[in-house]
């Protein structure tokens, strides 16, 4: 099995592991897999109302309810080779019942047991939970990765103090599980955070401003602890010591600047820069990380900070290491992997989480080529796709056309592109898509229905070729202007022409994400590293 790198793979994580990744060849695993508290832990993308994406709980749906696939994984999971696992799950299960919990547990422990198989003897594995299921989720890491493995439960504040507390504390932080494969060959790279030079406490200190160095230092003492040195004692400048180097290195340092002899003839210090000093080693509370904002937010609530992935990979791996999110979300991990010039591997059971990461990669590095490995390639692959999941099937249509989706409620219908009218006004294309074996001039009523000022161009995408009255139909709609150009107000496109490259006809359009900030790669990998 040959594995390959910068790839994203739309599927089912437990199958793209066994099928995609071989044993031992990822140096970093993280992973902030769904968890289904009251439908609000980590789903990631909402509806125009505000609810939740049904089409990401019906890929989650099994790993929340119990069920013949939960009773399928948990099952396997006993019977399996990984003795340890099995007999904690078979007791979580016994203890507790068959319900969301146990059920969202058996989906985990079968997909831990796989990344521990594909983890190197040198590589990491974090886990990002919340409370809710960080106490169960630690006792399953246990029984795979074996309880001598775990390094650290790092606490990480996700958001600042609530006020609208009645009737228990706020809960303000997320947890990151961290295990190794071997903790003996396991790789680290002692983290740190930089001095602040505007904390009082650091200020104290290095008092004293280097206008050429453009640093603040302090003087230290450079008598030697030992007084007996023969070798490094000596007069310098009027001051017979034992010194901590010697003199031929002394009067190096002070050729170079390192060395303060004080005006007065006090006795000579060495010049600390806070520059120079090593940070502060890292502990298990993260709460200089703050929450997504800015030109960072792609608008989606439960995005991590990409300066918390930043230190998990850097904490983790090496340039060139191979980093796996199983559990993609929004693509934060690979852009941190990217950024820091490790390879990397993606997955995610949703077309619309591919379609954003995809963007959002080739918006941060323009130059990036990115392989999506199981979505369809042609039209037998779309029918295929649109059978058995139809959700699924529109999200990878849009996705094709650079289109929003809106979920398939309301008047907006399944998605829109956005385009600026000449004179600056902001308005949409309304867009339908049908997945149905055979189509009819219904289709094209709804879509005409949903089109109004805001709205003036209306598209139906089917997998089945139109009538011949529907084409009539459209074209009886007329054309829009706009800044002398115009298009047909009601346009029929069937998935055969996108897959051949054709695309709406629409005035230019403004970008239906929020676009990640290019990323400098080389600057700011020199700047981090």
């Amino acid at each position: 099995m040959k594995l390959e790198t910068n790839v994203l793979y739309y599927g089912d994580n437990l199958d793209v592991l066994r099928k995609h990744i071989p044993d031992e060849s990822i140096d970093l695993i993280y992973l902030d897999p769904p968890f289904n508290s009251n439908r609000s832990y980590n789903v990631l993308f909402k509806e125009s109302s505000g609810a939740a994406s049904e089409a990401q709980i019906e890929a989650f749906g099994d790993t929340w309810h119990w069920g013949a696939a939960a009773q399928e994984a948990y099952e396997e999971v006993v019977t399996g080779p990984q003795r340890r696992a099995a007999r904690m799950l078979q007791a979580m299960v016994e203890g507790l019942g068959h319900n969301d919990v146990t059920a969202y547990l058996s989906m985990m422990a079968i997909r831990l047991t796989e990344l521990q198989r594909v983890l190197k003897a040198t590589g990491s594995i974090y886990l990002h939970c919340d409370p809710t299921a960080g106490d169960y989720l630690k006792v399953l890491m246990d029984s795979v990765f074996g309880p001598k493995s775990f390094r650290n439960q790092i606490v990480w504040r996700r958001s600042h103090p609530h006020g609208n507390i009645t009737k228990k504390f706020g809960s303000i932080h997320d947890l990151l599980l961290f295990y190794v494969r071997d903790p003996s060959a396991a790789k680290w790279n002692q983290p740190t955070i930089e001095h602040d030079a505007a904390d009082p406490k650091i200020r104290k200190q290095y008092n004293r401003w280097d206008e050429e160095r453009q640093d603040w230092w302090q003087p230290t003492s450079l008598l030697n602890p030992n007084p007996n040195r023969p070798n490094l004692t000596y007069e310098f400048h009027g001051h017979t010591k034992v010194w901590r180097w010697t003199r031929e290195r002394m009067l190096e340092m002070e050729r170079k600047g390192a060395i303060y002899v004080p005006a007065d003839g006090g006795i000579p210090r060495y010049k600390r820069y806070l520059g120079e000093q090593r940070g502060l080693l890292l502990q298990d509370v993260w709460d200089d990380i703050e929450p997504v904002t800015g030109e960072e937010n792609l608008g989606y609530e439960t995005q991590k900070p990409l300066d918390l992935l930043e230190r998990v990979v850097e904490a983790s791996s090496d340039k060139g290491d191979i980093i796996l999110d199983p559990f993609c979300g929004c693509g934060t991990a690979v852009h941190a992997a990217q950024m820091l010039r490790r390879e990397w591997i993606g997955i995610d059971i949703t077309n619309l989480a591919i379609g954003l990461i995809r963007r959002r990669m080739q918006d941060a590095f323009p130059r990036i080529q990115i392989n999506v490995v199981g979505e369809p390639v042609d039209l037998a692959g779309a029918r295929e796709l649109a059978a058995t999941r139809p959700s699924q099937f529109e999200y990878w249509v849009l996705d094709k056309i650079d289109a929003q989706p809106t979920g398939g409620k309301g008047p907006d219908l399944d998605g829109v592109l956005p385009f600026i009218e000449f004179g600056g006004k902001a308005k949409r294309v309304v867009i339908s898509v049908k997945g149905t074996k055979t189509v009819s001039p219904a289709m094209l009523r709804e879509v005409k229905g949903a089109m109004n000022g805001d709205k003036p161009i209306g598209v139906l995408i089917t997998l089945a070729p139109p009538t011949q009255g529907m084409k009539t139909q459209a074209a009886a709609a007329g054309s829009y202007e706009a800044a002398g150009k115009k298009y047909p107000r009601v346009q029929i496109l069937t998935v055969a022409d996108i897959l051949k490259g054709k695309r709406p006809q629409m005035p230019p359009k403004t970008s239906p994400f929020a676009g990640a900030p290019v990323e400098r790669e080389e600057a700011r990998t020199e700047r981090l590293l």
